[in-house]
Formats: C-alpha cells, structure tokens, sequence
C-alpha cells in the first residue's frame, strides 16, 4: 500500500508538472502584497534582532524590522499587551511571527488575494513545525487576552486595539486550550497545525539560525510543486497539497 500512495503522488506531481501554464518558480522568492513589504526580496544587512535570519535576503527593510520588536508598533498601532503586561517569552514568539510575517521570501505557495486596505495578498494554512507551536502555545499560556481570533473585532476608537466590550481578560490557555487552537485560531488560518518537525522539509519554521543556512527554502519549492496554476486549474493541485499535508513523511520521500 505505501508504494502505491508514492506511486499516486509521483503521477500527480509528474501531470502537475506536464500540464502547468504557469512555472512553479513564480511562487518562489516572493514577497507579498502588502504596505510594508518590498516589492522583490533581497539582502539587508541591518535587519534587527529576532529578524536577523531573514538578512540575506529578506522582504521587509531594517525600519520594519526594527518597528516589528516594539510594544506597540506604529507599522498597525497593535498592542499585544491589551490585557497587562505579556510575558517576555511569549512575546519573543510574536516577534517571531511578525519577522515571518513581514520579512519571509518563501510563502508564495500560500498567498490567497484580499481585498484590504493595508494588503492585497495574506497567507493561509503555512504547515507550521510542531516544536513552534507547541513552545508558541507553552510559553504564552499563562499570558493574558480576551479575544480567541486576533485577525479582527476590536475595538479601535482610540486608535490603538483595544478588548471589545463584553469581553474579558484570561489566560492564553482559557482562550486556546490546545496548541493547534493558538497556532490556527489567533491570526485566521495564517498557520496550519502539523505532526512534522523542523528539519523535515515539510513545515515551515518561524526562526532559524541563518549560518546553517533557510531551511523554509526547500519547503517551499516542495509545496510550490503542488500549487502550480496548471495543477490549480485541472484540480490536481489542492488534493496533492491535502495528501502532502496528511500522508506520513516516509511515503513522501
């Protein structure tokens, strides 16, 4: 049975491959559609703190990134600490989460069109690396919010978010009881809970040590393969990113 389901996923990304109008490079080292992002990736050798792996070649300048590590940035006039003081090390991984966000070169595969005012592209369902999410969910959890979905509802009429009414501060656990809930909910389906680990080429990693090299490279060019216009097009392309997605990594090597 594992070969067959190999042999299925060959055959699927050998048509994918065949039939495509589009390259699938088009999907790789982009940077997205948005205020703050540069129109094309490319190296910054000032890139601030927790931003520094995305240096070599990076979609947001050194301004953003060092605007990214504020409490309160004047890039969206976002405050994570609408419900008291956040612990520093859950905080660390929303620093995180915005350099990715704003600096990452290699989430093509996932851009879907918005119509927004601050962005005309977002990402959905990136295969976040379990140990992430987990350490993601583990060190806020004890931290405090009063909303579930951070994407939108607030209340913005002093200018800043603020806790809508009839909501209350508790803990990241009372509002996101597992990590999957944390990693899928606060941000709308940015990030897709998975069983991969870092380093599997199947999952995209929120920080990485830049000396060893981006990892989150490879990953894109293997679900690039499954999203190319052609494939999208015929219908071939969602079901072998579902299959990438679900079948265990020795079938898919």
């Amino acid at each position: 049975m594992p070969w067959k389901l190999s042999a299925l996923l060959l055959l699927l990304a050998w048509m994918t491959a065949m039939c495509c109008a589009r390259d699938r490079t088009s999907l790789l080292n982009v940077c997205m559609d948005a205020k703050h992002h540069k129109v094309k990736p490319g190296p910054e050798d000032e890139l601030h703190n927790q931003c520094t792996p995305w240096k070599k070649n990076a979609c947001c300048s050194a301004r953003v990134s060092r605007e990214l590590h504020e409490d309160k940035s004047s890039l969206y006039n976002f405050s994570w600490e609408h419900c008291g003081k956040m612990e520093p090390a859950c905080k660390r991984h929303f620093i995180q989460n915005n350099c990715l966000y704003e600096c990452s070169p290699n989430l093509g595969p996932w851009f879907q069109e918005v119509n927004q005012k601050r962005r005309k592209e977002r990402f959905l369902n990136v295969p976040l690396c379990k140990e992430d999410c987990l350490e993601w969910w583990e060190d806020c959890r004890t931290s405090y919010t009063c909303k579930s979905s951070w994407h939108k509802g607030w209340n913005w009429t002093s200018g800043s978010n603020e806790c809508p009414t009839g909501t209350i501060c508790d803990t990241f656990e009372s509002y996101f009881p597992t990590p999957a809930a944390l990693c899928e909910g606060i941000w709308n389906h940015d990030y897709k809970f998975t069983n991969y680990s870092r380093g599997s080429g199947r999952c995209i990693q929120m920080w990485f040590d830049s000396a060893e090299g981006n990892p989150n490279e490879e990953v894109a060019r293997f679900y690039a393969l499954a999203l190319t216009a052609g494939a999208t097009s015929h219908g071939m392309g969602p079901l072998l990113l579902s299959m990438a997605l679900t079948l265990p990594l020795g079938l898919l090597n």
